[in-house]
């Protein structure tokens, strides 16, 4: 029996041969990884931007006196991407709980401008 007991830096498992490693290799799947990579750098872009955006709008907050959270605005915005959801065949349950995750990090961040000097 094989036991491995490292993987080295490259990822290859220390131990075995380089022909182990080719065999292994998928084309098609190295190539879905790499737009998995494209599309999650994507992501984290969009989100800077997005959050870009955000920090504008808590600033305004402030300085018009508004509440960091406007569960309104919220309302209409997940039942919006919901809908986007399901027209983009993405589980509209987990865009809902992604949106949550988002809002309340802009709610959180509008609270620590709201409270600085």
């Amino acid at each position: 029996m094989l036991f491995l007991k490292q993987v080295r830096r490259d990822g290859h498992l220390a131990g075995l041969s380089s022909r182990v490693g080719a065999m292994q290799r998928n084309p098609e799947l190295d190539r879905l990884r790499v737009s998995i990579d494209n599309l999650d750098t994507a992501v984290i872009c969009l989100l800077a931007e997005r959050f870009k955006i955000t920090k504008r709008v808590g600033i305004l907050k402030k300085e018009r006196g508004l509440p960091a959270a406007d569960p309104d605005r919220e309302v209409q915005q997940i039942a919006r991407l919901r809908e986007v959801a399901e027209q983009s065949e993405l589980d509209p349950e987990f865009a809902e709980k992604l949106l949550g995750f988002i809002v309340a990090e802009v709610v959180r961040h509008h609270e620590a401008i709201a409270s600085a000097d």
